[in-house]
């Protein structure tokens, strides 16, 4: 126990970003990690350092003590509902993404010196007139209702941390894919129709995204981490993107095209989400001054991660790990 250096309770491991970042912790030797996986979660891969335990995370009681009694030195909340197809309802989204993240600062407020790390998104942004990438100083306000529930839990929060001294990190990132992004979102879609040799129906593409490898995204969660344990105090937040300005069509053609897959794209099949922004990209610049954090990975790369481990019959061309 001597050479443990953080104690870490970890939400949402099942997921896109949990997962990723239990490639980089997992096996530490000076990291502990609980995760709190809900009772129908899937079952996790097995990492040296990682215990799990099943709870109702809507269940305030029961998640303050399994999280009291492990006393970690650090909170990471990347649990998250409403951006899977098809969606959550919406006052369930609500009571998840906003409940949960106020109760686990809570928690954080309640052990001595316990660091909160909760990942908000880019959406939460209010749209602006222009093309300028979003900075941390700029507004929360939107009606996507994944972003408003992400915005409402990164307003209290930070309330919170301000009123009970809790050292709080925000960190919002944009798009992002790879390893355990198998469920109905943008490029688990297209390699599936892949897969099944169906064409994928796509909006038009003219929106601009911001894409990165959940990889880098979940680097960016260990860079924050251990910038808390080297004295750094107060409330922080940090834009995790790509900063690329490119359509969404431009971004799926390329990576489709690195992979060398076959496929059928058919823009402009659907019509965008009612309240997808037609512009999210991020300003990184604070992320890679303050954490020395930048986006090192191939976007492409982390598709094909993704296809080889959740599609393995499809054929892909590895491409270039690095960006």
């Amino acid at each position: 126990m001597s050479g443990i250096r953080h104690r870490v309770v970890l939400t949402g491991a099942s997921g896109t970003l949990g997962r990723n970042l239990l490639e980089l912790i997992g096996c530490r030797a000076d990291v502990q990690v609980l995760t709190l996986l809900r009772p129908e979660s899937r079952t996790l891969p097995t990492w040296l350092s990682v215990e799990s335990v099943r709870v109702d995370l809507l269940d305030r009681a029961a998640v303050r003590s399994v999280v009291t009694a492990f006393q970690p030195t650090c909170i990471v909340h990347c649990a998250a509902t409403g951006m899977e197809f098809p969606r959550t309802e919406w006052f369930d989204l609500i009571r998840f993404n906003v409940d949960l993240t106020v109760n686990l600062c809570e928690c954080a407020a309640t052990i001595p010196d316990c660091h909160f790390i909760f990942v908000s998104t880019g959406l939460a942004y209010r749209q602006k007139a222009g093309d300028r990438p979003f900075v941390e100083d700029d507004p929360l306000d939107t009606q996507h209702p994944y972003g408003a529930s992400k915005a409402a839990a990164d307003l209290l929060v930070r309330s919170a941390a301000a009123e009970f001294g809790v050292p709080l990190t925000v960190l919002r990132p944009f798009s992002f894919t790879g390893l355990g992004d198998d469920r109905r979102r943008l490029f688990s879609v297209v390699l599936r129709a892949a897969s099944e040799r169906t064409p994928v129906g796509l909006s038009a593409g003219t929106q601009v995204r911001d894409h990165c490898s959940a990889r880098d995204i979940a680097a960016g969660i260990v860079l924050a981490m251990e910038a808390e344990r080297q004295g750094e105090r107060g409330t922080h937040i940090y834009n995790l993107g790509s900063g690329c300005t490119d359509p969404l069509r431009t971004v799926i053609e390329r990576v489709v095209e690195d992979l060398e897959l076959e496929i059928e794209l058919v823009f402009g099949a659907r019509e965008p989400g009612r309240f997808d922004p037609p512009f999210l990209v991020a300003d990184i610049g604070r992320a890679v001054r303050s954490l020395g954090w930048a986006p090192r990975h191939n976007l492409a790369h982390a598709v094909w991660q993704l296809a080889r481990e959740s599609f393995p019959t499809l054929s892909v061309r590895e491409p270039q790990e690095m960006a």
